[in-house]
């Protein structure tokens, strides 16, 4: 017997075969080994750390101002829904639900181009022309403030128009987040037209950055000093106009926008402070 016979041998795989195997294992083990990407979750919105005392900010003055097309296009559709801008606030009443917005939205630009300031008296609306003044009366209490609409929304839900936390806390529902007001349009003083502040012009302003808003003047004064040890520029304390009990930090001015990008960078990692630009 031919002993060659006994023995089985194999025939070895073609190279194609080998290669799609070899291919097929370190596809297997990466898939193993990669770390799963989770997507970060979108940001909860909120107010400030700790309570901020606004008893002391003013309402908006009603003033004449120019019209742009700037968060004026008509009709515009957001979230699949079609939304058409007024030609004009004059006689506008409503009544429903309103909410605010606060931290999320903090120094990111509204419809028309301008910062939210979460502490300043403005809102948004998805009708009302861009700017407009308006009355909100918080319907459970009897408070009202005067706002002045320069956004758009809010878009989820039945509500009616979105205040700043600063707006929402004078007529006291920061804690509930909505409330049922009443919302009336306000016309303007045709004698403020020409003043300096009936139109905002950054052009003509200085940009700062705001380091942040404090009720108490010994808070702002404390960021003070330590953000002086953060960049040479010129940091001050800055009280707010006549009745406004807000100190705010400002860095600047700052006119190098390459500068101003990688400075909000470094505050936020090492101090955690969320700064935004303000003209003056």
């Amino acid at each position: 017997m031919n002993r060659k016979t006994d023995k089985t041998v194999s025939a070895p795989l073609p190279r194609a075969i080998r290669l799609l195997a070899l291919a097929g294992v370190l596809a297997l083990s990466g898939c193993i080994s990669a770390p799963l990407q989770v997507p970060k979750p979108e940001p909860k919105d909120g107010g400030p750390p700790q309570p901020v005392d606004v008893s002391g900010v003013k309402d908006a003055v009603p003033r004449v101002e120019r019209r742009t097309r700037a968060g004026n296009s008509s009709p515009y559709t957001v979230l699949g829904n079609t939304y058409h801008v007024l030609k004009s606030s004059h006689g506008f009443r409503q009544t429903g639900i309103a909410s605010w917005y606060g931290t999320k939205f903090h120094g990111r630009t509204t419809a028309n181009g301008e910062t939210y300031d979460m502490y300043a008296m403005t809102a948004a609306h998805k009708s009302l022309p861009i700017p407009s003044y308006v009355q909100v009366k918080n319907l459970e209490n009897g408070r009202s403030v005067v706002v002045r609409v320069n956004d758009r929304g809010p878009f989820h839900g039945d509500r009616i128009i979105d205040l700043t936390y600063a707006a929402a806390a004078k007529l006291g529902f920061v804690d509930q987040g909505i409330a049922k007001v009443e919302v009336v349009a306000l016309e303007a003083d045709p004698q403020l037209a020409g003043s300096a502040a009936a139109i905002p012009s950054d052009a003509v302003r200085q940009p700062f950055l705001q380091a942040g808003a404090f009720g108490s003047q010994s808070a702002a004064l404390a960021l003070r000093q330590r953000l002086t040890k953060l960049t040479a520029l010129p940091v001050t304390v800055k009280r707010g106009a006549t009745g406004d009990s807000l100190y705010r930090v400002h860095i600047g001015p700052i006119t190098d926008s390459g500068y101003m990008r990688k400075l909000k960078t470094r505050l936020q990692q090492q101090q955690r402070v969320s700064a935004h630009v303000v003209y003056e």
